[in-house]
């Protein structure tokens, strides 16, 4: 059976990134369409350096080419590649097809990387409309949306901000802790969100361009071309590559670009993949506690067996998605350990799946999180509820201070404080009561003293620290500052088809 198939029919396989989770912006960019003409746009660029520089190459030629940038026969190149066995030297043909007169010169002086290599770096680029003149559907048009991660992290902002007063039970392995703010828990998520967008900026604006570099990367056929003139082939290799939106290209490369590019970047896309899992395990396990929810549809169905349940299953999506986004780096890892020379084509196969799938995965996850932050539903009542069972324990050492304050022995109160507090958990814990400890406190005489004080002493904001001026502060010091380069783009709504 032939490799292949129809994608859109029903009865063959169909990536599940691609039907049901990826944007069609982010589809687009990996589809044939956009591959294949960005093939055509890297060919004319070529050709017109080339013309430029003094090669005979006709203003007829360059014309023709550009009319048919977009007129793929798609079933040709699939007929030619059947034939060939080599997918660029098929798209060489097609175009040579519809371009009769520029035939001859497209792909002159190329190998297959300038188009195969350089296309994978215009996509993992994100200057794809700012720069290049290759069609694209949206405006806000990184691989990874650089501006669709600042929108996750704006609207957890909005959301820190909000709530950066409402005293929460802090765990600690899962276990009761000292309080903190419902705020301040989430800009723990916002802090790891901004180390991945400041490494995805830092990791887009270090790519460099492969250029124009030939078969084993030495330029040889192009420095035939010129009959020997060094300083035109770098001129050519610097025309192409700004006409591709690069500021500079790689001088050193083999027949590829070294692949430890794209380890640099799928590390960048598996750390934010673990950045989004924490963060959705964590709403994930305050549903249970029924503290926080993510967004839930009037109509959706939690459970086909149990119709009262209301499952967070856009959070337990973004786990799954996150955990095969970071398992994809390994790819590049690899694949990069075992490139032998100058290059070997063990990689291509490799890529094809690997870079598509982290930005298609990449991207689901930062829709389906924007999606969850626009949403998020707290229930104060059951946070408190949750305090005021916990909160009598951890008031211990300040009703022991207090009792001294008043006169009394820290010793005495502390062997007071343990036998009601034994007495308290096991209500809890045996019985299945509430905790009362603070009831037994105040019906012993011995802590008379101190009964007007225990209100104060048991304001949950008390045990909050500085909880709240640390949220303000590292709003306003950190999060708005990154920010604010975005803010023509934070209006747009992330919508979930399935």
């Amino acid at each position: 059976m032939a490799a292949g198939g129809d994608r859109g029919l029903p009865d063959a396989y169909r990536s599940p990134l691609a039907s049901r989770y990826a944007s069609p912006e982010m589809c687009f960019v990996f589809s044939d369409r956009y591959k294949f003409r960005t093939w055509r746009q890297l060919w004319l660029w070529l050709a017109e350096a080339e013309q430029t520089l003094g090669l005979p190459i006709t203003d007829e030629q360059i014309q023709e080419m550009k009319s048919n940038l977009d007129n793929i026969d798609f079933k040709m190149a699939a007929e030619e590649e059947k034939r060939l066995r080599h997918d660029v030297m098929a798209h060489v043909h097609t175009f040579g097809h519809c371009c009769p007169q520029a035939a001859g010169i497209i792909h002159l002086g190329a190998t297959s990387c300038f188009v195969g290599d350089n296309t994978g770096l215009i996509l993992s680029n994100g200057f794809i409309t700012a720069h290049c003149s290759i069609p694209f559907p949206i405006t806000d048009s990184s691989p990874v949306s650089v501006s669709q991660l600042a929108r996750v992290i704006s609207r957890l902002a909005d959301f820190a901000k909000e709530r950066a007063n409402l005293p929460t039970l802090g765990f600690t392995h899962f276990q009761p802790a000292q309080l903190t703010t419902v705020g301040k828990r989430c800009c723990l998520w916002i802090q790891d969100l901004c180390m991945d967008l400041q490494n995805v900026k830092r990791v887009r604006d270090d790519l460099r361009f492969r250029g124009v570099k030939g078969t084993t990367g030495t330029q040889a056929s192009f420095l035939q071309l010129f009959e020997g003139d060094d300083h035109k082939v770098e001129q050519l290799d610097k025309m192409v590559t700004e006409k591709a939106g690069f500021k500079r290209a790689f001088i050193i490369t083999g027949q590829t670009y070294t692949r430890k590019v794209d380890i640099e970047v799928l590390s960048v896309l598996a750390s934010l993949g673990a950045s989004v899992h924490k963060i959705c395990t964590d709403i994930r396990l305050l549903a249970n506690l029924k503290e926080m929810e993510e967004p839930f549809e009037k109509q959706q169905i939690g459970s086909s067996a149990m119709p009262y349940k209301r499952n967070p299953m856009r959070s337990e999506r973004c786990c799954s998605l996150a955990r095969h986004l970071m398992t994809l780096v390994m790819d590049p890892l690899q694949t990069a350990s075992v490139q032998w020379f100058e290059r070997t084509l063990d990689d291509s196969a490799n890529r094809r799946i690997c870079l598509a799938e982290a930005f298609l995965t990449a991207d689901a996850v930062l829709n389906t999180l924007q999606n969850v932050s626009e949403g998020l539903v707290v229930y104060p009542k059951v946070i408190e509820r949750r305090i005021r069972q916990e909160l009598p324990f951890m008031a211990t050492e300040n009703i022991i201070m207090a009792m001294v304050k008043a006169g009394g022995s820290r010793q005495d109160c502390h062997e007071k404080i343990r036998v009601l507090s034994q007495q308290a958990a096991a209500v809890v814990k045996q019985e299945g009561g509430d905790n009362d400890l603070i009831e037994r406190i105040q019906a012993d005489a011995y802590f008379s003293p101190i009964h007007s004080q225990l209100d104060r002493l048991l304001d949950p904001s008390s045990f909050t620290g500085r909880a709240s001026q640390q949220v303000q502060r590292f709003l306003e010091e950190e999060v708005y500052p990154l920010l604010k380069p975005y803010e023509s783009v934070m209006r747009v709504k992330a919508e979930l088809c399935l």
